[in-house]
């Protein structure tokens, strides 16, 4: 049980990075390079970890029986986007879009592990966490409460001025609203996590 968690932390913050730099390198790709002048667009955990959303919340959470958590925000200033009706919503997906990816990469080396039995059952077992943690991530944020990164895309769609006093409103509980979910509404979302954990790896999630 000390081992799996160690694992299921060690694999959350270096997919939480992942997705922040991702956040930053979409940014730069469209315009701003904010993330880059302040170091962002790193690997270094140092430069990223939060101590609520990287080592407070995933304590929580995994002990609660799943495991989520964020690392720092990663800068960029809105008004250098080339585009920018979508350059929001566009930095905003790259997270969870990388996410995925890591996801779907793994979930890859899993099903060529298992069709050539190359792989030990140790691997898979890691590979199988490394895809579930971020399938997690990938959800999560795309929930449309802020500051995740669904609530960008959505306000995006629905037009960035229309709902802006909501959108501030909801961002003075963002914290607040985050832990509501995840505690009570995360369940919701278990069946899709289940169905996405299937179609990447071929395996049931136990």
């Amino acid at each position: 049980m000390e081992a799996s968690f160690i694992f299921q932390f060690i694999i959350l913050i270096i997919s939480v990075i992942i997705h922040e730099v991702a956040h930053g390198y979409m940014a730069l790709w469209l315009g701003d390079p904010t993330a880059k002048y302040e170091g962002r667009l790193t690997l270094n955990p140092v430069k990223h970890i939060d101590l609520w959303g990287s080592i407070i919340i995933p304590i929580i959470t995994t002990l609660a029986g799943f495991t989520f958590g964020w690392a720092k925000p990663v800068p960029y200033n809105p008004y250098n986007l080339r585009n920018q009706r979508w350059g929001d919503a566009l930095v905003a997906i790259a997270g969870p879009a990388s996410n995925i990816i890591l996801a779907s990469l793994f979930g890859l080396v899993i099903r060529l592990g298992m069709h050539f039995s190359f792989l030990s059952a140790e691997f898979i077992s890691l590979a199988s966490l490394v895809v579930l943690v971020n399938i997690v991530l990938a959800l999560f944020n795309l929930v449309p409460i802020p500051p995740l990164d669904g609530s960008k895309i959505f306000f995006s769609i629905w037009g960035p001025l229309r709902y802006s006093a909501l959108r501030a409103k909801l961002e003075q509980y963002s914290l607040f609203l985050v832990l509501i979910f995840a505690l009570f509404l995360w369940q919701f979302l278990s069946p899709l996590v289940y169905m996405l954990f299937t179609l990447i790896t071929g395996l049931p999630l136990a």
